[in-house]
């Protein structure tokens, strides 16, 4: 019988992250490439879990530091065929549809710049991710103050006009 474990990521507060699930080595090419497609002025890194051949945690992008920052992770999610992308001067939403459709692409965990817990089952040499948990719980409902607050924030940031 295996056991479930849990790792724990937080982010640096300018950098969010990606966490999905691919099956083939030219997973991390791809990746790059679906990145630069969608926004060239994205900063961002990339590792691969490979999970069969030399095993190997596969890496790219355009920032070293994103690059080795998405490595350090892989290495501690040390999971088959798991991916995590680290990004800056960008958010997930501006290159998350080119990711998922990505043909090798089989599921994307999370897309954030929240805390994440990651949830782990491992049994002898394997080791999969279950799930995530994604920042915090709810604190309440949000009232017309609060509505007006994101509304604002949106087209500050340039996602809504007007």
């Amino acid at each position: 019988m295996g056991k479930i474990l849990s790792y724990k990521i937080q982010p640096p507060k300018d950098v969010n992250i990606i966490i999905g699930q691919s099956h083939f080595i030219k997973t991390v090419e791809d990746i790059y490439e679906a990145i630069m497609n969608a926004s060239s002025n994205i900063k961002f890194g990339v590792a691969f879990c490979e999970s069969s051949g030399p095993r190997l945690i596969r890496k790219d992008g355009n920032d070293n530091n994103l690059i080795e920052l998405a490595v350090e992770y892989a290495k501690n999610l040390a999971c088959g065929h798991l991916f995590v992308i680290c990004i800056k001067q960008g958010f997930p939403i501006n290159i998350l549809n080119n990711i998922k459709n990505l043909p090798e692409v089989v599921n994307i965990y999370c897309a954030t710049g929240n805390p994440v817990l990651a949830v782990i089952y491992e049994e002898d040499e394997q080791r999969g991710l279950l799930g995530v948990c994604d920042g915090f719980t709810p604190l309440g409902v949000e009232d017309e103050e609060h509505v007006n607050e994101r509304i604002t924030f949106l087209r500050k940031i340039g996602y809504k006009r007007g």
